[in-house]
């Protein structure tokens, strides 16, 4: 099977040699959940910088769905991100004021699909994570959960080849972050491809795969079944 997304010897170096990824091999095939798990400076969020195209390595290659990001154009690289990528982060990053469902409507804002398409997909997109009941709902109206869950539709939403969460539970209390976690498998289990960002290994071990990263370097990657 081919990867989704390929490093080969990824090395990250910013201003002042600082050394965020030191040579990372990493491969990612389709249909899988993997959780990247390490301490605060480990790596982790750089490369998540990679892997979703937000930034490009000072040596080595990235290649997302068979196109090698170092060989494309900004314009492009944009462009990719739009058409394949889905992000959820920590903070939610909703419209104050705007019902959930045109704050997963407006993902879709520069598509050029019309208005009373995207709100179609934005409800089905809100159904999928579980709050069909809560369309006109606004963030403050929301639990934390739900915001986040709502921020999960926004993303999934343009239905990306594969789905970054970013700490994705950091904001939340227990029984909110199992609620959230819930959606993220169910959303794997119907062939979603995720990738969790994480520093907590409670969060890690909902996913198959657990990727640990450490002084830039990936430690182990370890297989288990769900």
């Amino acid at each position: 099977m081919t990867p989704i997304v390929r490093l080969e010897n990824v090395v990250k170096t910013y201003d002042g040699g600082v050394a965020a990824l030191r040579g990372v091999d990493l491969d990612i095939f389709p249909g899988e959940l993997l959780a990247i798990v390490g301490p605060s400076g480990s790596g982790k969020s750089t490369l998540l910088h990679m892997m979703g195209v937000l930034d490009r390595p000072t040596s080595g290659r990235v290649i997302i769905a068979g196109h090698d990001i170092g060989r494309l154009p900004d314009r492009e690289l944009s462009g990719l991100r739009a058409s394949l990528l889905g992000f959820v982060f920590q903070q939610f990053h909703l419209a104050a004021g705007v019902s959930a469902l045109d704050n997963v409507a407006d993902g879709m804002l520069y598509s050029g699909v019309p208005l009373s398409e995207r709100r179609r997909r934005a409800a089905l997109a809100l159904e999928r994570v579980g709050l069909g009941e809560r369309l006109t709902h606004r963030p403050h109206e929301l639990s934390g959960g739900e915001q986040q869950r709502v921020a999960v539709a926004r993303a999934v939403v343009r239905e990306p080849a594969i789905l970054y969460a970013d700490e994705p539970t950091g904001n939340l209390d227990s029984a909110s972050g199992a609620e959230v976690l819930g959606v993220l498998r169910t959303l794997h289990a119907d062939g979603t491809t995720i990738a969790i960002i994480t520093h907590e290994h409670e969060v890690a071990a909902a996913a198959g795969r657990q990727v640990s990263v450490r002084d830039g370097r990936i430690v182990s990657d370890v297989r288990s079944p769900l």
